[in-house]
């Protein structure tokens, strides 16, 4: 009996050492792999694991240069690798005890495309836009990286991921709006672009953002608890930072793309504090003050006996206004069913995106790229003139007379009101109120007004008072 004890105990601790050496052998997170997309012109950080004290040498077939570093006593290693102007396909090899290499490697620029539903939304959903897509999606040039769902209560340090070249199969699960924003870059820049997409539909902003950003905040935490459990998606702060986002900190990218408020519309007086904080971490996450684009939520029948949704739009244009390096798309104009939360025009939404970028990242000449958004008013006798942000040119409405569009008097009823274009301005009265008081554009969940600047692009609903709906 002892004999065939010691033999089992013999037989575990070898089992044991087998284990720890295939953990301790030389590995990297699963987003390094054959057709992965490296950041163009950069120091490109590469990390992994091997036997600690280990030396590991990094190798690009576009460069001559090898890269040496050592793993420390947790077997942890990272090192940073030059990455040259826009090419490929090219070979990284990392050395140690054993060897591993990837090939079809490109560099070019990386996006990551996150949020809810509205940005998850593609082939798998029917999506027409994407369905006509799949016959020619073959550019060898845009590289698509699809995380899975995954929550945790900590931050992880892997995905179960790899990056795929694009093709039917791999575009029909993917963000629509993700890669229609990859197919616009690759097309008018002519450099390879890779995008990953890390979304979740019905996700409130809380789980995206680090849960000791919201626990520090009494409003953050107390508008947090509002989200119920569920059984289709998760709803505590930080589980999909933790298990989406933390394992790509560090991989180096161009930006990020949000689409998300949905989930939110309920909660919508700490959502300007909530997007400021979440996007500040994530910009402190990666060590770099990375653009920001996101969409303001569009025109829904969510039935609210109070205008909810607009009151969330009007955040939204506040984190655009003050929050540098960030850029909202409006998208009143893009809604075919206003009884439809998933809007179908993802193209257009992702052309307005990528816009954004066009101006700002690869600093192509543009004016009134971004939807004019309300800054100030000023009462000239019967008349309110309104002025905007991001408006230069002048504006255009599109019929007779501008819709969705209301003034009060000192009694605060408001009644439709009627107004006159002055290039950048637009002047507001109504013929019975003499003492002007306050005036609301579109300023309801389901409007879709006809204002626009010069470059087609719709006014942000916005109020000029702020009294409680």
């Amino acid at each position: 009996m002892k004999i065939i004890q010691l033999k089992s105990f013999l037989v575990i601790l070898v089992c044991l050492s087998f284990v720890q050496v295939a953990v301790a052998q030389l590995r990297l997170p699963s987003f390094f792999s054959d057709n992965m997309v490296l950041q163009r012109e950069t120091d490109a950080n590469i990390w992994g694991w091997a036997h600690a004290g280990s030396q590991i040498k990094i190798l690009g077939s576009w460069s001559k240069d090898t890269i040496t570093t050592n793993a420390d006593g947790n077997g942890r290693w990272k090192a940073t690798i030059k990455t040259s102007e826009a090419g490929g396909p090219y070979q990284l090899t990392v050395i140690a005890e054993k060897t591993i290499s990837f090939s079809n490697v490109l560099l070019g620029d990386l996006y990551l495309c996150s949020g809810q539903s509205n940005m998850e939304w593609g082939g798998n959903q029917n999506l027409k836009e994407i369905i006509d897509e799949l016959p020619q999606a073959n550019n060898p040039n845009i590289r698509l990286l699809q995380v899975s769902r995954t929550g945790a209560f900590s931050p992880q340090e892997q995905l179960s991921n790899s990056w795929q070249t694009l093709n039917a199969s791999s575009l029909k699960p993917f963000s629509a709006i993700g890669y229609f924003i990859a197919k616009e870059l690759n097309e008018k820049e002519n450099i390879p672009i890779g995008v990953i997409n890390a979304s979740w539909g019905g996700t409130p902003a809380e789980v995206w953002t680090a849960a000791d950003i919201i626990a520090q905040d009494e409003e953050l935490l107390r508008n947090a608890k509002v989200q119920g459990e569920n059984a289709w998606r998760p709803h505590e702060p930080g589980v999909l930072w933790n298990g989406m986002l933390a394992p790509l900190v560090g991989y180096n990218i161009k930006g990020f793309f949000w689409y998300q408020g949905e989930s939110n519309v309920g909660t919508w007086s700490g959502y300007d504090k909530l997007m400021k904080e979440m996007i500040k971490s994530w910009r402190k996450a990666w060590k770099q003050e990375l653009p920001f684009y996101f969409v303001q939520i569009a025109p829904y029948a969510y039935n609210n006996q109070v205008q909810l949704a607009s009151l969330l739009r009007e955040q939204q244009s506040k984190t655009a206004v003050d929050l540098p390096k960030t850029g909202m798309a409006v998208i009143t104009d893009l809604v075919d069913n206003i009884k439809d939360i998933h809007p179908t025009l993802k193209k257009d939404v992702a052309h307005r995106l990528t816009a954004l970028a066009l101006a700002e990242i690869y600093n192509k000449t543009a004016t009134d790229y971004k939807s004019p958004i309300y800054k100030s008013h000023e009462i000239k006798g019967n008349k309110m003139e309104i002025s905007f942000h991001y408006l230069t040119g002048n504006l255009q409405a599109k019929g007779k007379e501008i819709t969705e569009l209301y003034i009060c008097g000192p009694d605060k009823v408001f009644h439709k009101a009627s107004a006159e274009i002055k290039k950048d301005k637009l002047v507001v009265y109504h013929k019975e109120i003499k003492q002007p008081l306050a005036v609301r554009f579109g300023f309801s969940e389901t409007a879709m007004p006809n204002l626009f600047n010069s470059n087609g692009l719709p006014v942000s609903p916005f109020r000029t008072d702020d009294w409680a709906l």
